[in-house]
């Protein structure tokens, strides 16, 4: 299949995923043309709100192939990946991603939005004048973990 056809899969499985109550997100992550791992968001109906289609299918991919390495894949997502998405993408280091509603069109066509507009807006102010209070507060061993985390690479 080709980048069009996977992406209106990632569609189809959004409108289904309204139709069942969800939201309107799905996510495939295709390697060597197989789908090796699918989400859809799932937000509302788990109230868990890491439950993004884009997060469910990195799990699930990573999980199959049994490592955090995805550079090999590309990510196919109904709508724009949100910061959160995006960070799990990097996480993986997927090789491509490719959408097909960017938030503009959806805010413009149906005036979908949710607080991830917040976001974009909120990083770029100093932490202290974030719409949500972002305080660091060192403790006597605030970089231990990181310390025992380079000594167990090191081995």
């Amino acid at each position: 299949m080709n980048d069009e056809k996977w992406l209106e899969q990632t569609v189809e499985m959004a409108v289904e995923n309204v139709a069942n109550g969800g939201g309107p997100f799905a996510a495939i992550v295709v390697r060597n043309g197989e789908i090796i791992g699918s989400g859809t968001n799932l937000v509302e109906s788990t109230c868990d709100p890491s439950a993004h289609a884009e997060l469910l299918a990195i799990k699930e991919a990573c999980a199959k192939l049994q490592t955090l390495d995805l550079s090999d894949c590309v990510l196919y997502a109904s709508g724009e990946p949100c910061p959160m998405c995006l960070g799990a993408a990097y996480w993986s280091a997927v090789g491509k991603i490719l959408y097909s509603c960017s938030k503009q069109d959806a805010f413009k066509e149906v005036g979908f939005t949710n607080p991830v507009h917040a976001f974009y807006s909120d990083q770029q102010l100093s932490p202290e004048k974030r719409s949500i209070p972002f305080i660091q507060q060192k403790t006597l061993h605030s970089t231990k973990p990181f310390i025992e985390w380079k000594k167990r690479q090191s081995k």
